[in-house]
């Protein structure tokens, strides 16, 4: 899924997203029990994203005004569920 990921779509889709393309990695989904120290989620946790969603979903770049880490963690779950429809053939 990580090389999947170069050229698709930004499926995240936070303020200043720059729509993905060649900027367009997987973003790992950090949830308790499947991340931490050492320990990165498996694929299938992560979503398509551009560089600058991926910033602030891995808190490298500051929270858009009007939103909150709440709100883009919330963001970044959906991003992962439109990744997996993507991949499953569905429309994303």
């Amino acid at each position: 899924m990580r090389k999947a990921a170069r050229g698709r779509p930004c499926l995240i889709r936070l303020p200043g997203c720059d729509g993905g393309g060649e900027t367009t990695c997987l973003c790992h989904y950090r949830l308790s029990g499947y991340s931490g120290t050492g320990l990165k989620p498996p694929d299938s946790m992560g979503a398509f994203g551009c560089f600058s969603c991926h910033a602030i979903c891995d808190g490298r770049a500051p929270i858009p005004e009007g939103y909150t880490h709440e709100t883009v963690r919330l963001a970044h779950a959906e991003g992962c569920l439109r990744t997996q429809a993507l991949i499953q053939g569905e429309v994303a």
